[in-house]
């Protein structure tokens, strides 16, 4: 599949769609995020919160823990929206860490709180020093 603006435009809008969908009663900060699996199909996920917020999961992971729940293990794109903020807020660590453990670097990322200004970047730029997945290369998970 093809993975063009077009479908990265597509991506983003399911991504703010989902972000409607956000438990954040704690800090109002919804997130939301797509992803473009390899049969052509999009899982969204939403942030949930939790008042012990250390419990809470982000949208990347939620996306993708759907996503593998489902029986997918690859995807093609990702795309992040953060409808309140007054600029592009990307993954955290944690989400850049689970991310790549499904994708390769060259994975195309588009995240921030409209498509007009977002960053357009790759989950290899987003997270350069994968040692880990380096290390899941040969064949030893």
């Amino acid at each position: 599949m093809d993975v063009n603006e077009q479908t990265m435009q597509s991506l983003f809008a399911a991504a703010r769609s989902a972000a409607e969908q956000s438990y954040c009663a704690y800090s109002h900060f919804p997130v939301g995020a797509a992803l473009l699996m390899a049969d052509g199909s999009v899982v969204t996920g939403v942030n949930v919160e939790n008042r012990s917020f250390g419990l809470t999961n982000c949208a990347e992971r939620s996306a993708l823990f759907t996503a593998v729940s489902h029986g997918s293990r690859s995807f093609l794109a990702v795309a992040i929206a953060t409808p309140q903020a007054d600029y592009p807020v990307g993954p955290c660590g944690a989400c850049r860490q689970v991310l790549t453990e499904f994708a390769p670097p060259d994975t195309p990322v588009v995240f921030g709180p409209t498509y007009s200004q977002a960053v357009h970047t790759t989950l290899g730029e987003l997270y350069p020093y994968d040692s880990l997945h380096e290390l899941a290369q040969d064949g030893s998970r």
